[in-house]
């Protein structure tokens, strides 16, 4: 019986130590004409051309500090055939621009073991993923720019109404990042959402990101 309890003290002081705390989720949406408009090397899926709307790059844990963890288990694996029923929509909705092409394993692999292991106090490896493709739907942010005029028509808008935009639309205020492209042209380039720590609702950002746009800028075609 003595054996046992000192097991069982093990396992939870090692959930402890893996499980770390954290304080909210920045779900990031970047937009894909302005990661293939930059710098960076640009490929589409194996699945082909991914539509012209923000894709999810992550959901990240983060601290009210400013910091974040990150690596939390290095045992907790990506494992594809647990959200093997939400392949289709990863694939859609959470699509990697990453060269040489690929399937986008290796980028929610990534995620997963990077960021999601630091919410398994939260989240199992289905439920992680799973509301960030609800969380995608749930913000629907291209559908709001439009409406209010904002389009990826390559013309330059006031980063002030994209960010009245989101903020009205989810009901709290944004964090915009922007890049430059090879003509030093600021270009809306992805968007910080503040959710809690159950991934489920928006709220107002404990901490802003440290992104850089100018005044204006532009929404890239893709």
């Amino acid at each position: 019986m003595k054996f046992f309890i000192c097991i069982l003290a093990l396992q939870q002081l090692y959930t402890q130590c893996v499980a770390q705390d954290f304080d909210f989720f920045y779900f990031v949406l970047q937009w894909p004409g302005a990661y293939c408009d930059s710098r960076h090397s640009c490929c589409y899926p194996k699945t082909g051309k991914p539509a012209a709307d923000f894709g999810i790059h992550g959901l990240w844990p983060n601290y009210k500090t400013g910091g974040w963890p990150q690596n939390c288990n290095p045992d907790s694996r990506f494992v594809e055939s647990r959200v093997s029923d939400l392949m289709s929509n990863l694939q859609r909705e959470w699509p990697t621009l990453s060269c040489p092409s690929n399937d986008g394993v290796n980028f929610w692999t990534h995620e997963w073991e990077k960021h999601g292991t630091c919410a398994e106090s939260e989240l199992d490896q289905h439920d992680y993923f799973e509301a960030g493709l609800k969380l995608k739907q749930k913000a629907n942010l291209l559908h709001a720019l439009i409406n209010a005029g904002i389009k990826p028509d390559d013309k330059f808008y006031e980063t002030k109404d994209i960010e009245k935009t989101i903020q009205e639309a989810i009901g709290f205020a944004p964090g915009i990042e922007c890049n430059k492209d090879s003509s030093h042209n600021s270009q809306l380039y992805q968007i910080y959402l503040c959710v809690d720590t159950s991934a489920s609702k928006f709220i107002n950002c404990p901490v802003m990101p440290h992104g850089r746009c100018d005044s204006r800028v532009q929404f890239p075609k893709f």
